[in-house]
Formats: C-alpha cells, structure tokens, sequence
C-alpha cells in the first residue's frame, strides 16, 4: 500500500453581527466539543484550522481558555493556523489594497495571540479570480485549498487531482490545494468507513498522494442533527480511531507539512469560480431551475459521469445582479474603502483612522453579500451589522481629519455603478442617498448616532427553492442530512406567505391608486398603478443654504393618460436629525380627485416585540410593528424601536390617511425554510385635489429621534452594538 497524505482543514466561522447566543451556542455544540475529543489523541492525529477573525475575536474576549489551548496545541505541533482575511469577505469582492491589508492584519494578531507561523490562507467560501495569486503572495501567502471543482473546470480529471498545483500571476507563485468534493459529502455524513475506503482506493493508485479535506467546522455539531450524531453516537471518535488504525498507510497531515515534504504535481490555471453549490446560486433563478432540471434528467444517465466534469454553474459577483440590495452594500463599502485610501494617501494617521480602516474590514464580512443555504442576505440582523460598521467606519475618519460639528454637503455621482447619477445628501446627523433615475427613490438614510441604516430592506423575488415550499416537501426519513439537502419546514404555512414585489421597497416611491384601493390589495401586491411614476427618471437640483441643502426631484409623467408633475424637495438641516419632505404636485384635473401615495419602508425595526410598536406620538400605543394599520385623518405616527433606542416620528401638515404593513420574506437558512421580518412598510395615502391652479402640495417631516440610545452611550461610544 502507497503512503497517502490527509489533510484535515475545518474552517470555523461566524459573520460580524450574528447573535451572541448563536456564537455562544456554535461553542458549545461544536468548536469546544471538537477540541476537548481532539486534544484526547495522541500527536499523530494533526489539523490544519482556520478560525475567522469574527469568531477567534469573540473566542478570545468570551473563552480565552479555548484560545490559550489553541495556542499550546500550535506550540507542539499538533494544529496548524490557517490564516486569511481578518473579517472574511469574498477578496474578489474588495479592493486589492484591502485585500492584503486584511491578510496582513489578521496573520499579524494569529501570530501575536497564537504564537503561529501564518503561511496558509482560507479562501473564504472558495471564490476564486486568477488575479488573486498576486496579490496574496504580496500579503506572504504561500498557499490556499480550493475546490477539486475548480481544477475539474480547468480539465484536469479525478486521477490528476491527489496532490498540489503552483499557479502564477504577475510573476509571483502560490500553491494550490484541490479540496475533496466527495469528503465533504461523506465527512461526517456517511460511516467513517467509507471514507477510509475511498482513500484506500486512492492510496492504492498513487504514490505519495494527498488528499485535503477542507470544510465547516460547524458539520461536527452545530449544522441541523450533527452534535447527537458527531458526539453523542460517536461518529467522530469512530473517525479518529479509523484514522490511527490505518496509520501504516495514511498519515495525518498539516497542509505546511505537504508543502514542504511533496513537491506540486504542476502548474495550472484555475477559471474563475467558487464551489459547486455556490455556482449553481449564483445563477438567476429562472436558469438555475433550468440546471436542477438538466442535471436531473441526466444525472442517472450513463453518460453522466463523463458530462458532469463540464457542466458549471454562474458566476460569484453576480449576486450583485441578483440582488440589487447586495450591490448597495458593496457600492457603500466601496464609498468607504475610498475615503480610507485618500486619507491614507493624505497623511492621516491615529487611533481613530485605525479604527475607521478596521470598521471598513468587518463592513466587508461576506455572509450577507449573498445567498445560498444560509440565509445571508435574508438575515436582517447580517446586514444591518455591515451598515453599523460602514456607518460607523464613515464617524470615525470624520474624526480622524477632524471633520466635527453641524455640517451638511451634497454630491453627485455614480455611487452604486450604473453608470447614472446618485445624489448624497449628508450632514452630521444623516446621510441619505437617492437615485433620480430609478423613481427619484431615497435608498439608503443612515441614522449616524447608532450607525444604522433605515432603509437595509430587502425586495421581495422569486427563489429556485420557492418550488419546494410551493410543493411542501419534507425531509422526515431520520437521516443525517448535508445541510445542501434538507428540506425542513420552521413553520406551518409558508407556501401561502409567499409574496413578490412589483418595485424596489425603498422611500419615496410615488403612487397612483384607484379611489377604492384597500390595505388588503397593497399589502398583497394586488393594487393597480395608474402612474408611470415608480421607475421613471427624475430631474434634479441641488439648492444649498448656509446650514442646510435640499434635493429637489421633479417629473411630469402621465396617470391615466393624463400629464402629472411631481415635484419632491427633501432638505437636510446641520445638527438635525430630520428630514423635511416637501410635495408638490402641478398640472391636476380641476374637480377631480386623485389617489395619491407615498411609499415608505423602514427597516432594521422588527416585529414580534412588545418594546417595538407604533404609536401616536402622545403616548398612545397602535400595536407592535408587525401589526397591520388603515388609519384615517392623522398628522403624526410614531414608530420606536427601544431595543435600538430609536423612535422614528412622521408627521404632515395636512390631514393624512395611512397604511401600515409587514414586509415579510420565506427564504432558506440551514435551519430550514423560514418567515422573515424584512421591514415596515408605510403608505400615507390622499384624496388629492388641485386648486384653482392645479395646484396640490403636502410637507412631511420625517424625524430619526435616536434620544434614547444617546442617554445610554457612553462619551467616546461611536458604533452601535449590534
């Protein structure tokens, strides 16, 4: 029998701003379990391990112990560090100057805390440009695992891939690793047998081959019915046993000790691409049911294994089309991956300007980016915490080149790259962004007090996984299953919560209803437009005053065949934290009503909670933010969020109907398919008729009052908890 090479690499992971309770319980359930069985054994059974800076962070201020063990066990051989971006975004996703600033900050605090020789790099969720190369040997990378997928598209077969690979850019070399796509399916899911079997096999073809297995740490009992599995029937120490019972032929190894002992088989060029599953997500979903289909109807076919090797799915940044939400967090993390470089490019220098460059790298946190088995985008509490930092990270530079004070400015550019105009308009207090070509819509309204952007909401779309809750399929056989095929219902009903948005839910979209349009048809998509208002472009003017700037968007568009003008001004007031939104709308029929309204969604404001409700801004409480309101005749409501220490106050100056609803999702995380609060959804609607000169104008005041969170800040407090 050859002697083969196996390499372990887990990667332990959690995303900036999950919830404590689930760091705590991915702790408890898989990272200290897996530890205390591991350190059982002797020095024969070695890991290679990357923990993300997000989670090694939280380990190190909740369970330093863990981290001190970490350290010892590094000392003696037994487990090597991984290293990688600190805050473990996708690096073809930021720029090469934040890329190698990552690396080299994170390797920096491994080696400081650990005592680690930091020479390998975890790619975080395997997304893979050729650029790349470059850039991490300049960071001091000498090598990464990826996926056999990624070699398999670039025409090497099964037997080529038992081993490492140089690929090259620019000159500069890194060592590659093809991760086993079959151990990531058998490990820990299928008998600890099997997998010895197909290393077998492998050892038995190949002289001195390795073989890497790189995956969640979270398999080994955090992902759904893993830690009875994993721990409590035994299925790791079974593992571990299988693995010294067979060290005559198969050694343990770390992925720095293949490096040094077995030469690359050769060199080779990787197409872009990530793992399997993510290319198939990355699609859009009308061709990503087109490929289930497909692989369908041939994956018994007896050609299939020959085909399968050539077929791929889409590609990672894609995403950013797939969901426009996900390129406005990028857009905002480019906004202030550029403020960081021209102030570096200045001099500016500080704990402050330190601080601001490091809220950059936890906004650049790759989880809610996109979306596949885990519910990333989906994940409210994922996005707003990319915001907190990016917000935050935009507080602190002013800080750092001494931009304090009441100011306001507004700007005009390409800020979300669609090669139109956005217009920013921000001060001390707000920033607010709006897309004159898209509906005049705002966008984006950072509260800067607690770093909280109100409009992180998510449109309602169709998803590839829809069909399922459509068809109501349940995985009930007993079976431990990959989390890529459960089908787990969280609650009864989802298959009739299912819900697609006609437009963008963003602010200040306008809308012409029928006179007898009901809450119900809103809410349920159901209204029919009689405008050409919602997608159309907008004119725009920016006036500036001595302490304030107003945006003004105008548009003469048609409503049942008639000529409408709107004219929307917002005004922004140094030291304020309210905007003022003045309406005014030209050209009406005389005598005759119109039904007019005015979209508003916030988000970051759950539902569920008693200490989340709205009210009439005199103390009178009108339900909790889930609830569903038809109010008539008001000039005020209020909208607080206490956990936050936000009360969100709308007021009119004129008489105002309104209508108030949940924006609910059904998407698909590894617990399952799920109900999510997505955002509160505000429809101050009016019967409008003109003067004499066809003339209607309204003036909404919309208020973040953040008064609450600011009486529980400390002095020097810049970024909210999140």
């Amino acid at each position: 029998m050859n002697p083969l090479r196996l390499c372990l690499v887990l990667h332990n992971h959690q995303p900036v701003g999950n919830f404590g309770g689930v760091f705590e319980q991915a702790y408890q359930d898989s990272y200290l379990p897996f530890l205390d069985l591991f350190e059982s054994y002797p020095a024969e059974l070695r890991i290679s391990l990357h923990t993300s800076g997000p989670l090694m962070e939280w380990l190190d201020e909740h369970h330093a112990d863990y981290v001190d063990r970490l350290a010892r066990l590094v000392s003696s051989g037994r487990i090597e560090i991984i290293g990688g971006p600190f805050y473990e975004p996708i690096l073809t996703m930021i720029p090469p100057r934040d890329r190698i600033g990552q690396i080299e900050s994170y390797t920096a605090w491994l080696e400081s805390r650990l005592g680690a020789h930091v020479q390998g790099l975890w790619m975080p969720e395997r997304v893979w440009e050729q650029s790349l190369t470059s850039d991490l040997a300049t960071a001091g990378m000498k090598y990464t695992v990826l996926d056999d997928f990624h070699f398999k598209n670039a025409g090497l077969v099964e037997d080529q891939l038992q081993g490492s690979y140089l690929t090259e850019d620019d000159g500069k070399l890194l060592t590659i690793f093809p991760g086993s796509e079959t151990l990531r399916y058998t490990i820990p899911f299928q008998s600890p047998q099997n997998s010895i079997d197909y290393l077998r096999g492998i050892a038995e073809r190949h002289l001195n081959a390795v073989v890497v297995f790189g995956d969640d740490g979270e398999k080994f009992g955090t992902w759904p019915d893993t830690k009875k599995h994993v721990y409590e029937n035994g299925w790791l120490r079974t593992f571990f046993e299988a693995l010294l019972a067979n060290r005559d032929w198969l050694q343990l190894s770390t992925l720095a000790d293949a490096v040094e002992n077995v030469p690359p088989i050769g060199k080779v060029y990787l197409p872009d691409g990530s793992y399997r599953e993510m290319t198939e997500w990355s699609l859009p979903v009308g061709q990503q049911l087109e490929y289930d289909s497909v692989v369908h109807d041939l994956e018994h076919d007896p050609l299939w294994p020959r085909i399968k090797r050539f077929i791929r799915g889409g590609f990672w940044r894609n995403f950013k089309v797939k969901y426009p939400e996900a390129n406005e967090m990028y857009a905002r993390m480019m906004m202030a991956s550029r403020r960081i470089e021209q102030a570096l490019e200045q001099g500016v220098d500080g704990d402050a300007f330190r601080l601001a460059r490091q809220s950059l790298y936890r906004g650049q946190c790759n989880c809610p980016y996109w979306h596949g088995a885990f519910g990333g985008i989906y994940l409210p509490h994922l996005r707003n915490a990319v915001y907190n930092q990016l917000i935050a990270s935009e507080n602190l530079l002013d800080q750092a080149i001494g931009k304090t004070g009441g100011f306001v400015e507004a700007t005009v550019d390409d800020y979300n790259f669609d090669l139109r105009q956005e217009v920013r308009l921000a001060g001390d207090k707000l920033i607010c962004l709006f897309a004159p070509s898209n509906g005049g819509q705002m966008y984006e309204l950072d509260v800067r007090t607690i770093c909280h952007n109100l409009l992180a909401t998510l449109t309602r779309r169709p998803e590839a996984y829809h069909k399922k809750v459509l068809g109501g399929a349940n995985n009930g056989n007993g079976n431990v299953a990959s989390i890529h095929d459960r089908v787990v219902f969280k609650q009864a009903g989802l298959e009739q919560r299912l819900q697609y948005d006609k437009s963008p839910r963003k602010s200040l979209l306008d809308h012409f209803f029928a006179e007898n349009t009901t809450l119900e048809q809103v809410a349920r998509n159901d209204a029919v437009q009689r405008g050409d208002f919602l997608t159309g472009i907008y004119d725009t003017k920016i006036r500036r005053g001595a302490d304030r700037v107003q945006v003004q968007l105008s548009r003469t568009g048609l409503v049942q065949g008639r000529e409408i003008k709107i004219t929307k001004g917002v005004t922004m007031v140094s030291r304020s934290p309210a905007l003022e939104i003045v309406y005014l709308l030209e050209n009406l029929p005389l005598g005759e009503a119109l039904h007019f309204a005015v979209e508003l969604n916030l988000a970051g404001l759950p539902s569920g909670a008693e200490d989340r409700y709205f009210h009439d801004l005199d103390g009178q409480r009108l339900g909790q933010l889930g609830s569903q309101l038809d109010l008539k005749g008001i000039q005020k409501l209020g909208l607080t969020d206490e956990w936050l220490g936000i009360d969100v106050q709308l007021t009119a100056n004129r008489p105002t109907d309104l209508w108030a609803f949940p924006i609910e999702t059904v998407s698909q995380s590894e617990g399952g398919f799920e109900l999510v609060h997505q955002s509160v959804c505000l429809y101050p609607h009016w019967q409008v008729l003109g003067d004499a000169q066809g003339r209607w104008t309204l003036t909404l005041v919309l208020n973040a009052n953040t008064a609450l969170a600011e009486s529980r800040m400390q002095p020097r407090d810049v970024v909210a908890t999140v």
